[in-house]
């Protein structure tokens, strides 16, 4: 029986994107800002913030390496959050309705350390949270079975008894292989759809019904 639910943030809650930032620096040239994305500053560099790398160091290795586009690669850093586009409106919600029917709720998230803290100073809904899990704060990060660990053990949780919700497939399969159901978020009506049909938007997690006024719509 569910009787907590976990998000994930980023591509759920927060609609970030390097594209956001990168659309305009390269002036509408889609192949170029592609290129620059797939082949520089690439999902994989990013992700070693993630897990704790300090942004000076991840500009200055990346600067060394393709020094012709040092430029482009410092403003990632320094413009980090024109690629956060703002909240997904209709997935925060949801996360309200949740709150109001008395669901607890967490969040595991990878997010560099030195940028989430802006987040929660943007986001008002991050403090609907009873407890998150930040990447760059533990130095380890999903799909990583322990990152789940560390959220069971902080906050006394039974896997089987929480549902996690991502957009990263591989992330939804470690929080499965953690113990802990997951679904795999493509849009709000989506999780809306899948969380109704567990109860979970139904019902408190006491199994009292919830005030249908608290309800998400779809």
């Amino acid at each position: 029986m569910t009787r907590c639910v976990v998000f994930d943030l980023g591509g759920v809650l927060i609609d970030w994107n390097p594209r956001h930032l990168y659309r305009r620096l390269f002036n509408g040239n889609a192949a170029a800002m592609e290129h620059f994305l797939g082949h520089i500053c690439t999902p994989e560099w990013n992700h070693q913030q993630d897990l704790g790398r300090t942004w000076a160091e991840a500009v200055a290795e990346r600067s060394a390496r393709f020094p012709e586009h040092a430029a482009m690669i410092r403003l990632y850093a320094e413009r980090w959050d024109e690629m956060v586009a703002g909240a997904i409106e209709p997935t925060a919600e949801i996360l309200a309705a949740l709150k109001a029917a008395g669901w607890p709720l967490y969040s595991v998230t990878n997010f560099s350390a030195e940028t989430f803290p802006r987040m929660v100073e943007r986001f008002s809904f991050l403090q609907l949270f009873d407890g998150i899990v930040v990447s760059g704060d533990e130095g380890v990060g999903k799909p990583d079975r322990a990152i789940y660990r560390i959220l069971f053990d902080r906050y006394g949780l039974e896997p089987g008894q929480c549902l996690f919700i991502d957009d990263v497939a591989v992330n939804v399969a470690g929080s499965e292989a953690a113990g802990m159901p997951a679904i795999h978020y493509r849009s709000p009506p989506q999780l809306a759809s899948d969380l109704a049909a567990r109860g979970v938007l139904a019902a408190s997690p006491t199994g009292r019904d919830a005030d249908p006024r608290s309800q998400a719509p779809g």
